[in-house]
């Protein structure tokens, strides 16, 4: 799984230039099974995706096709992580995986 932090940059005004071609790259993310989440930073702007299991290099061609990364409003970082534990109301996460 990953968790990907897009920090906003100089660039982010921007950002409502492209915000529709955005959430819609978010809607492919979720129909295509790879986005579990999607949410902003707190205190910083910014947002944060958490993903399904799938190929890193497929994962990096999805996020570069993003707008936002295209244009510069965002910087991306993605973070693997592997999945300890889970709360019992978040079990479902153990088979996320594309």
């Amino acid at each position: 799984m990953y968790i990907i932090t897009m920090t906003l940059t100089e660039q982010k005004s921007k950002a409502p230039d492209f915000m529709a071609a955005h959430n819609d790259w978010i809607a492919s993310g979720f129909e295509d099974g790879v986005f579990l989440l999607v949410g902003s930073l707190k205190p910083q702007p910014g947002g944060v995706l958490l993903t399904a299991s799938i190929d890193r290099a497929l994962l990096e061609l999805r996020v570069t096709d993003d707008p936002f990364v295209r244009e510069g409003i965002v910087v991306p970082h993605i973070q693997e992580f592997s999945l300890g534990q889970t709360d019992t109301r978040l079990s479902f996460l153990g088979d996320c995986t594309v």
